[in-house]
């Protein structure tokens, strides 16, 4: 298990992310999986929010 979000995953799971996360957590998830990034859920849910 690599621990990777996949676009795969998100949309497998977006009513779950919307609903306990928010918005803006589900458009960051989107972006990160379109992207290809390489980063978990956890990076992307729990960093710091900006002022």
């Amino acid at each position: 298990m690599r621990g990777v979000i996949t676009l795969r995953d998100v949309v497998a799971n977006l009513g779950v992310v919307l609903r306990e996360f928010g918005v803006v957590c589900v458009l960051h998830c989107l972006l990160a999986a379109l992207r290809r990034r390489q980063t978990t859920f956890l990076e992307i849910a729990l960093r710091p929010k900006r002022p």
